[in-house]
């Protein structure tokens, strides 16, 4: 089966070139949307700084559940501080920075795939369109998952927790912003665990009898996983981390349990 490679009788240095120029779209695009989103500040931050209040949805629907179990959760504050000079504007520029990747993600994945794809058969591009689709699709929901649960339910407990009435929490800035990119990013990179579950079932690395079989052994991998990207050392916090990589790790023994019976069926 012969390439349908765009790039024939291209040297080695006119395809660096063709990099070059993706490269070049790829930062000027982040760029632009980085300076947008530093001019949008207020609306960045409203987003950012939303689970450190008690109005987030976040809170509002464990209150709701709360009132109908009879019960009360009460309402919470905590004091967000700044100790640098310029410790706030320098947060800004690289909150927006962050922001504008994340906004240029897609154009992102589409130029590096197209200076890829034309090096690649059909068959090739196909499952390279899945495995990058369902990756970023995946990332985004873990992203999700940590924004709108985890790291508000962590927020709350630790930025609440007193060894005695008279030690007032007051969190540094950098250290909310730090600790939120960072539990959004494990947990972007902890759900593509069913997509290379997926990936190494096609290419007959994994089946789902060796996954069930090493179950346990699995769990205990979690526990030392979560332990060690877990950015903070409480158990609380290492329990709504572990939650979500064993709930995927089951997924993905249907995951590869599927693509195996697709296999045989196909041959």
């Amino acid at each position: 089966m012969a390439k349908e490679d765009k790039t024939d009788g291209l040297s080695f240095w006119e395809h660096l070139d063709v990099l070059r120029t993706a490269i070049v779209k790829i930062v000027a695009v982040a760029v632009v949307f980085g300076i947008a989103a530093f001019c949008f500040k207020e609306k960045l931050f409203a987003v950012i700084l939303a689970p450190k209040n008690d109005g987030f949805i976040t809170y509002r629907l464990f209150n709701r559940i709360a009132a109908w179990a009879g019960g009360e959760t009460g309402s919470f504050a905590v004091q967000l501080i700044n100790t640098g000079l310029a410790g706030q504007f320098v947060i800004h520029m690289k909150t927006a920075l962050c922001a504008g990747v994340l906004c240029a993600s897609p154009y992102i994945l589409y130029q590096l795939f197209r200076f890829v794809s034309p090096a690649l058969y059909a068959c090739e591009r196909k499952y390279a369109v899945r495995i990058v689709g369902g990756g970023y699709a995946m990332f985004l929901m873990g992203v999700a998952v940590s924004y709108f649960l985890i790291f508000p339910l962590t927020f709350r407990f630790l930025g609440t927790y007193q060894v005695s009435g008279e030690v007032e929490n007051m969190i540094v800035l950098q250290s909310y912003i730090s600790t939120l990119v960072l539990m959004c990013l494990t947990m972007g990179i902890v759900f593509e665990i069913p997509i290379l579950s997926w990936l190494f079932a096609k290419l007959g690395f994994l089946t789902a009898d060796f996954m069930r079989r090493y179950r346990k052994h699995a769990i205990v991998i979690i526990l030392i996983v979560a332990a060690v990207i877990t950015p903070t050392s409480d158990v609380f916090t290492l329990s709504l981390v572990t939650l979500p990589m064993w709930v995927l790790y089951e997924a993905s023994i249907l995951v590869v349990n599927r693509a195996a019976s697709k296999k045989a069926v196909d041959r």
